[in-house]
Parts: C-alpha cells; structure tokens; sequence
C-alpha cells in the first residue's frame, strides 16, 4: 500500500472514531448470534438466535431474543425448535421495528458485512419468514474490526482478534462465547447462554471503543508499523506520540520568553 494512503486511511480512521464517539446520543453497537453456517444449507442463511444493540451513551442495551419471545407467547422451552419459524419472525418483526425508530442512528458492528453474517443476512432472514425489513443505509454502518486495522495495522494484535483484544486488555470475558462455542450452544438449546454472549459482546465493544478514542487501546502492534519506516512515517509517528505535544509546549514557551525578553 502506499505510504500516503496509509497514513491518510489512518487518520481517517481516528477522525471517523473521533465524529462517532462525538455524536454519542446517536450511537449505537450491534451484534448478534445465530446458527452455526456449516449447519445450514449452501446458499441459506442461518437463524438468528438473538440480537443485542448498547446505546453508546448510556450503555443501555435493548435485546431481542427467541427465549424472551418463546416466554411472551407461553410456548414451552422444549416446543421452541418446532416452531422456531413463528418465534423467529416475531423477534425480527420487534427488531425493525426498532430499526425503524432508529434509521438516523449510526450502528457499529464488528465484521456484519455480508449475505453470510450481517446486516444482510438478519434482513433476508426476516424476507424468508415472510416479513419486510426495514434497511439502514451502509453510510449508518461502521465496522470496529476494519476501523482497527486502519488505524494500527494489519498485525496490531493476534487471532482470533476480538478475544486477544480482551485479552490484551484486561476486558472481562464472562459470558463471552467464540463461534464454535456459539455453535455449539445453538446445536445443545442453549439460547440463553446464546444470548449471554451476544450482550456480553456488544459491552466488549464498548470497552474497546472507548479505549481507542481515549488513546489507551493496548495492542502489539510496533511504534512504526500504522506508519511505516520513511522519513515521512517516522514524522508522523512522531507527532502523534504524546511527547511530542508535550515538547512543542515547552519550545513554545521557550521561543515565546526569548521573544518576550528580545522586543524588552
């Protein structure tokens, strides 16, 4: 990649993060769990489980979920498989309709791109149950896992990423499902331990948000690597250090009380 459009991607990048945690009251994390794809047909798109979505400026968090639905409509945990079509439309159903209520919101996600796992898959989930969707533009949509490499590099941290991270930084993980465990949560009934995870998610979100827009996100990625080795790159990380704001201050201070002595 060029060197420039690597320092302008993060830059850009930061000041994306910057706008969004700026506009706080019309923030929202989302996420979701599903069935496991290598259970589903090729072409098909998995159930979904639960969906939880944290307003960033009050960290309150409204879940919709197959056991919460099951629950209302008094089918018993053991009736929930067979009419799992029914109980799904009607979560999705009370999703857009929140979406609806929500379109000038901004959503950040993490890795919901496509047909497989996504904004797009929830929605033709909805249209295969017989439901219309309500769609939220993709300039609404922000992915933290892509803003992260922009702004750190491909290499800040190890794989599975989302779980370094919380291991990096010192995040609880209670609750936290990975994606074979959440497959085989899915495979064993366990919606609630699902759903568990899915909120547990969007807090980890949270956390790592405010990490990054406060500058205290640890990663491994080295001093020089969002920058590369020229000369123009070691400037920039340079300047973005914060000593460098630091030492700025003083020579400021220095150059304005010669001036000051220079025009006494």
């Amino acid at each position: 990649m060029n060197l420039n459009h690597k320092i302008k991607k993060r830059k850009k990048a930061i000041d994306t993060i910057n706008e969004l945690v700026a506009n706080a009251s019309h923030l929202l994390l989302i996420h979701y769990s599903c069935e496991s794809f290598y259970n589903v047909p090729s072409g098909y798109t998995p159930r979904v489980t639960s969906i939880a979505v944290r307003y960033y400026n009050t960290a309150q968090t409204k879940s919709f979920a197959i056991h919460k639905i099951a629950e209302m409509k008094k089918i018993a945990f053991e009736d929930i498989e067979q009419n799992y079509d029914e109980i799904e439309r009607e979560m999705l159903k009370e999703f857009f309709q929140f979406v609806k209520k929500h379109k000038s919101y901004t959503w950040i996600h993490w890795n919901m791109r496509d047909f497989n796992f996504g904004f797009e898959a929830i929605e033709n989930r909805y249209r295969v149950l017989g439901g219309r969707p309500e769609t939220i533009d993709d300039d609404k949509k922000y992915d933290l896992a892509r803003l992260l490499i922009d702004i750190y590099g491909v290499g800040y941290i190890g794989h599975p990423r989302l779980e370094k991270l919380i291991e990096k930084n010192k995040i609880s993980n209670r609750d936290f499902l990975d994606g074979q465990s959440e497959a085989a949560a899915f495979a064993n009934k366990e919606y609630v331990k699902l759903h568990m995870s899915t909120l547990k998610k969007v807090d980890v979100f949270h956390s790592i948000l405010d990490k990054v827009a406060s500058g205290n996100l640890k990663t491994n990625a080295k001093w020089h690597e969002p920058y590369g080795l020229s000369p123009q790159g070691v400037y920039e990380a340079i300047k973005d250090h914060w000593l460098y704001a630091v030492v700025m201050l003083i020579v400021g201070a220095i150059v304005g009380a010669v001036v000051s002595n220079i025009m006494s």
